[in-house]
């Protein structure tokens, strides 16, 4: 489907200026299940969509710890996030151990991406496939990037990759001004989840299973939060959803009622959204 003459390696510019393999690469990102870190001026918290291969089989971890300070959420293919997070594993040891001081997370990234950019410019090598949002504090604050194959590192107030990842980045450009003048993690972690949320298909909904929670901060530790831990927070976002719901009721009932064509519109609608999702859950086969 994507073959063509210059895909073949990595180090091959197209006529017009582009990397194929970079792209493909970037591709597998969109493929895995979506994760959302948002920051305020003390905490980053970091929440991520855990997948199961078959109903037998156990959820993939989405967060992985690097040090006390500083984790990681993945999305695409998680043995290059392994590889990835052990190499952070080593710089943030020898930080410790030569200087006596925590890896500083800008360091920590701008060392994946020079490691990441090199197997875009050396034959025989293929691109990471993955993407990762990387959470940390240190002396200069609270921190929060996107590592991409590429190379490319940015720093963000909020964040959010895998699939339907766009629907998670348009709740944290709406809310941005809330999360940033947070000052309790709670508030954070449930803003986080709705944005996790909005990225989720029609058939599925966030549980103790699927869900991962992690958080960082100022004089706390990188933790984070799997199982029957999670659900303190699924409980403060059906609360909250009940009341918007509530509120968008109560402002619907004060309206008019609606012209005849309107209802019918929506429901004619209504089926080619479910198999839009449908379709995109077919090709979602990374982590």
């Amino acid at each position: 489907m994507f073959r063509n003459n210059y895909d073949n390696d990595s180090v091959t510019y197209s006529p017009t200026g582009r990397l194929f393999q970079v792209e493909y690469a970037l591709e597998a990102i969109k493929q895995g299940s979506a994760a959302v870190g948002i920051t305020s001026g003390s905490h980053v918290v970091l929440v991520a969509l855990k997948r199961n291969a078959e109903e037998l089989g156990s959820y993939q971890k989405k967060i992985i710890k690097v040090d006390d300070h500083m984790g990681i959420a993945l999305a695409g293919l998680a043995p290059d996030a392994r590889v990835l997070s052990n190499y952070l594993r080593k710089l943030a040891m020898n930080s410790k151990l030569v200087f006596n001081r925590p890896l500083l997370t800008s360091k920590a990234v701008l060392s994946i991406a020079d490691k990441a950019q090199e197997n875009t410019q050396l034959y025989g090598s293929r691109p990471y496939g993955v993407g990762l949002l990387v959470a940390g504090w240190d002396e200069t604050g609270a921190h929060l990037y996107e590592f991409q194959p590429s190379g490319s590192v940015l720093e963000y107030n909020g964040a959010a990759i895998g699939a339907r990842s766009q629907a998670a980045r348009t709740y944290l450009e709406r809310n941005l001004d809330a999360i940033r003048s947070c000052t309790e993690i709670e508030e954070l972690v449930v803003h986080g989840l709705n944005a996790l949320r909005d990225t989720l298909s029609q058939d599925m909904e966030l549980t103790i299973q699927n869900t991962s929670v992690s958080f960082v901060g100022k004089d706390k530790d990188f933790t984070i939060h799997d199982n029957e831990d999670v659900q303190q927070w699924l409980d403060k976002l059906d609360s909250t959803s009940n009341d918007k719901n509530n509120a968008n009721d109560d402002e619907d009932d004060d309206n008019d009622e609606p012209a005849e064509g309107t209802a019918t519109a929506a429901d004619s609608t209504q089926p080619e959204l479910t198999q839009e999702g449908a379709a995109a859950d077919d090709n979602m086969e990374t982590d």
